[in-house]
């Protein structure tokens, strides 16, 4: 005899019986189930364009770090990508690398900054070996100058005597647009 599972078993009669046997019909049941593959095309075309829409073809220009306000600009125009130097109330950065204290250039009345000088003359050296071979890309002189809205003039001032000795005479300044939403803005110096 064969094993069944337990449950309750028809005669014969209702089994095969076109209105009773339905209840009691032991095959397999239908796995199929039908994608509206119609507005899922959609929704996904929907995405793409969201995503095309939003995405930054400049990248990333500048890092807003915490410790340096930058102030505000009414006109401005669009950052260009170049060597950052970052002036803080704490420290002189380049791209990232800490060169000096702030307070050190707030001393003397000497406006060249032999740290900054060498890491930008070293930028501009490596800047001209990638592109010796390449003459559409020729060196602008570039260099874009995040600063705290607090720092004293003279700090600044010593940042661009610095920027132009070591041949970088195209200095943007970062700060905020006033009109509308904050986005960086540059104004040449």
């Amino acid at each position: 005899m064969a094993i069944v599972t337990p449950g309750k078993r028809p005669g014969d009669r209702i089994a095969a019986s076109r209105v009773f046997g339905k209840k009691f019909a032991r095959g397999k049941k239908q796995g199929y189930a039908s994608l509206m593959l119609t507005s899922l095309v959609d929704m996904f075309t929907i995405i793409v364009i969201f995503l095309l829409m939003n995405f930054s073809a400049n990248g990333e220009v500048l890092y807003m770090s915490k410790d340096i306000k930058l102030p505000d600009a009414y006109h401005g125009a669009q950052l260009e990508r170049a060597p950052v130097i970052s002036v803080s109330n704490d420290s002189v950065t380049f791209d990232g690398k800490m060169l000096i204290s702030t307070a050190d250039l707030t001393k003397g009345d000497v406006l060249n900054v032999p740290e900054l000088e060498d890491a930008l003359r070293d930028e501009k050296r490596r800047y001209e070996q990638i592109h010796s071979n390449d003459p559409d890309h020729p060196f602008k002189g570039l260099v874009n100058v995040q600063a705290d809205r607090r720092i004293a003039f003279k700090v600044i001032k010593r940042v661009m005597f610095a920027c132009n000795q070591s041949g970088f005479g195209n200095i943007n300044f970062a700060a905020l647009s006033r009109e509308g939403a904050k986005t960086v803005t540059a104004s040449n110096n």
